[in-house]
């Protein structure tokens, strides 16, 4: 990397101190994430028996029908907002640009569904919600009011206020669960109160905005008084709206891969042997959802984290960048690990504890399956590290291609047994989506549209990086 004159003791010190710093980090967010998925299991507990059947299972399709959009179509804006504003800090420039850029795709993308929505507005409230108007609206609105704080997570990670990320999402939890039980206590009731909690969550949710724009004009008034701020129109024209539509368009692929991934099992499974069938492979595969609902707080944070320090000027910086994907390599071998010696000890009969007794599960399958959540955890992992060396458009080309091999692979009747073949599937597809992504994680220097402009100053460095990754 282009270096600066610090003392050349000043860099391990510091690459240190900022791996140790991400260390703590990721630990605070998987305990914020990990006290969210709590919350959101207790709300899913009082409507499971509030409820009538019917409620409780139109509330469930409600809920997988927003979350499956958000993040699908908002989580590209907020990779977008986490890696390039960490980026442009680091070099010193201004964020103004990529906040702009993504404020408007954001904005593009919240009225595109609005104006789908409607269109489609029959099918979705008559086909998908039982011809409910009032979860119709609450689906609507929802997602609209998920993009603002999709933006929000975005923009709390870029600037690494992690803090202020992990109240953002537990206050989501805490405003939903709160509507269940203003239910389960009597003070207003039925079915259309318990979903408001789904529309009112990410609304009150950004209340913590207000702290983090306090927080940021705060640093930015102390930069300013310690040096002059870098030019804001120079930092406008480098990061133009084309940039920015092609990272969320490579990102947009990356993320409706996952739903392939997370949810094409189980839909292919129903249509070759039913129900039943469709119910049991989703419980199975459970043990890779689970760990990767918790595994966000390391995704999200590890992003920025690693874009600092492959855009810093500081030597060493991009042997901690190396050093820092290692250790969270290790850390989900030790995980997966310790998750199979469980499964291998007491999987079967966990599982039915956790599902009920109405499905037997073999040891074999469970043990195949949390192999293929390893591998797909560190996929997600050197995914995080390719999109901070600036290849989006390499990787979402790996993923796409991953996600048509795993749903030609579960429709091919190769193997008899349409769980098993699932299975398999998920877990091959993972290993070959890691070892395509490791190959553009150690090669990062390809596809021209993935690379700064020609002659700028991020262009030099990222050939010098890609100089420097040679000779390692």
């Amino acid at each position: 990397m282009a270096s600066a004159t610090p003392e050349p003791s000043e860099s391990p010190d510091r690459g240190r101190r900022s791996s140790r710093e991400y260390g703590k980090t990721a630990g605070f967010l998987t305990i914020g994430v990990g006290l969210t998925g709590l919350l959101t299991y207790v709300y899913f507990f009082i409507g499971s028996h509030d409820l009538s059947k019917q409620q409780y299972g139109e509330i469930t399709v409600l809920w997988s029908a927003v979350f499956i959009t958000v993040s699908t179509l908002y989580r590209p804006v907020d990779q977008l907002l986490s890696r390039h504003i960490s980026e442009h800090l680091e070099r010193g420039e201004t964020d103004v640009a990529t906040v702009k850029v993504a404020a408007k795709i954001q904005v593009g993308l919240a009225l595109g569904f609005a104006v789908i929505a409607l269109v489609l507005r029959g099918p979705l409230q008559d086909g998908l919600l039982e011809g409910n108007a009032a979860l119709y609206w609450i689906f609507f609105s929802a997602v609209l009011f998920y993009a603002a704080s999709y933006y929000a997570r975005g923009y709390l990670a870029g600037h690494q206020m992690f803090g202020l990320f992990t109240g953002l999402i537990l206050s989501e939890s805490v405003f939903r669960t709160m509507f269940a039980v203003i239910v389960i206590v009597g003070l207003l009731g039925g079915q259309t109160m318990y979903a408001m909690g789904i529309v009112a969550a990410p609304l009150l949710s950004l209340m913590v905005v207000p702290f983090a724009i306090a927080r940021r004009t705060r640093r930015e008034e102390a930069t300013r008084e310690a040096a002059d701020g870098p030019d804001e129109e120079a930092g406008e024209t480098v990061f133009s709206f084309a940039h920015g539509a092609g990272f969320v368009g490579s990102v947009f692929l990356i993320m409706f891969s996952e739903q392939v991934f997370l949810n094409a099992g189980p839909l292919v499974v129903r249509g070759i042997e039913g129900a039943a069938a469709a119910g049991f492979i989703f419980n199975v595969l459970m043990i890779a959802r689970a760990p990767l609902q918790l595994f966000q707080a390391v995704s999200t944070s590890i992003l920025p984290h690693l874009t600092s320090l492959h855009h810093s000027r500081e030597p060493g910086s991009e042997q901690q960048f190396h050093h820092s994907v290692r250790m969270v390599l290790l850390g989900l071998l030790a995980f997966t690990a310790t998750v199979a010696l469980v499964v291998l000890i007491a999987g079967p009969k966990l599982m039915q504890l956790a599902f009920s007794d109405k499905f037997t599960y073999d040891r074999p399958d469970l043990l195949l399956v949390t192999a293929g959540m390893g591998l797909y955890l560190a996929a997600v992992t050197v995914n995080q590290a390719c999109l901070a060396q600036g290849q989006a458009r390499r990787a979402s080309i790996r993923w796409i291609s991953c996600a048509v091999f795993f749903v030609a692979w579960t429709l091919l009747p190769l193997i008899s047994d349409g769980n098993l073949r699932v299975e398999i599937g998920f877990t091959l597809t993972a290993l070959i989506l890691l070892g395509s992504l490791f190959y553009i994680y150690r090669n990062p220097v390809g596809i021209s549209e993935d690379l700064p402009l020609e002659g700028s100053a991020a262009e030099i460095e990222t050939r010098l990086a890609g100089l420097e990754e040679g000779n390692l």
